[in-house]
């Protein structure tokens, strides 16, 4: 408890170092990531807001691997520095990744190899509703997949293809379960994600998984899906915060609720969303059950 009201309360790098770089006209500013994707909204957010703060003017550069990129598109005034050999969870040398856009550090007043939004920003829990920029152009992405605007799509994620200590996934056989139900409606699934663990068969599957952009998935759960189920992940984080209204009803699939947009205790900038958490018993997902999820998700059940 002490560690904790000490990182809330207590000295502040990163704000020590803010004050330091005003006080010095130092701004311009290149900080590394090279983690997840919902780290952008709850954590890379208030860490560029923390830096307009002390230094309005400041130029923010974010270092990071190709598949953040679009991500990085969602944050106000940033640039992006892409280093196709960066690899999640590997070491990357930034001098090396400067060279090859002939640039240098020299070039930057304060370099942030190793953020730590976790510790400097625990001031934002509670206060700071962090909101991604949606570009209007980004709409017609969803065209490509020709998706029925008549139909009622949910939307998927049911592998979050990252490790922790504990699982944040829901079982295959639940999510086949749900599938059934959803198809005695007459619901259409689409599945998102980057690769296709799990093999799920049904007319009324679309799996999308592999086949879009990150831009792309957005536009699609935006413009086609009435419905989104997913764990704490990515795709949820940057849903939530989608700085525009469009209706739609989320169900999130919880281990551990200390985590994400829990953690972040403030309510989406869409109006329009409605979210449904549901944790599990003992961080262990199996005891969330087919009938809970689909009773929070349709306000009634479906088997």
């Amino acid at each position: 408890m002490l560690k904790t009201l000490w990182k809330k309360y207590g000295f502040n790098p990163f704000d020590s170092l803010l004050k330091k770089a005003a006080n010095a006209g130092r701004r311009r500013f290149l900080i590394c990531w090279n983690r997840g994707l919902g780290d952008i909204p709850l954590g890379l957010y208030a860490l560029t807001f923390r830096i307009r703060q002390y230094i309005p003017d400041a130029e923010v550069t974010f270092a990071t691997r190709p598949d953040l990129a679009d991500g990085f598109k969602m944050l106000e005034k940033v640039s992006v520095l892409i280093d196709p050999e960066w690899k999640r969870g590997a070491p990357f040398d930034i001098q090396a990744t400067l060279a090859k856009s002939g640039l240098s550090s020299s070039e930057f007043d304060v370099i942030l190899e190793r953020p730590d939004p976790t510790r400097w920003l625990m001031w934002q829990i509670g206060k700071l509703i962090p909101k991604l920029c949606w570009n209007p152009e980004w709409d017609g992405f969803h065209e490509r997949f020709s998706l029925d605007s008549k139909e009622t799509y949910i939307g998927v994620h049911v592998q979050t293809e990252t490790q922790y200590a504990y699982e944040k996934n829901w079982p295959t056989s639940h999510w086949k379960e749900f599938f059934q139900a959803a198809r005695e409606k007459g619901m259409n699934i689409l599945l998102f994600g980057f690769a296709k663990n799990s093999v799920f068969e049904g007319d009324h599957i679309v799996d999308l998984r592999g086949k879009t952009s990150f831009l792309e998935m957005l536009s699609i759960i935006k413009n086609r899906c009435r419905y989104l189920v997913v764990p704490d992940s990515g795709v949820l984080s940057i849903t939530y915060y989608i700085d525009v209204s469009f209706d739609i009803d989320i169900v999130s699939l919880w281990a551990d609720p200390r985590q994400g947009i829990l953690r972040q205790k403030v309510p989406s900038p869409n109006p329009l969303l409605r979210h449904t958490p549901l944790i599990a018993k003992d961080k262990d997902l199996r005891t969330i059950d087919v009938q809970t999820v689909a009773h929070s998700l349709f306000r009634e059940a479906l088997c």
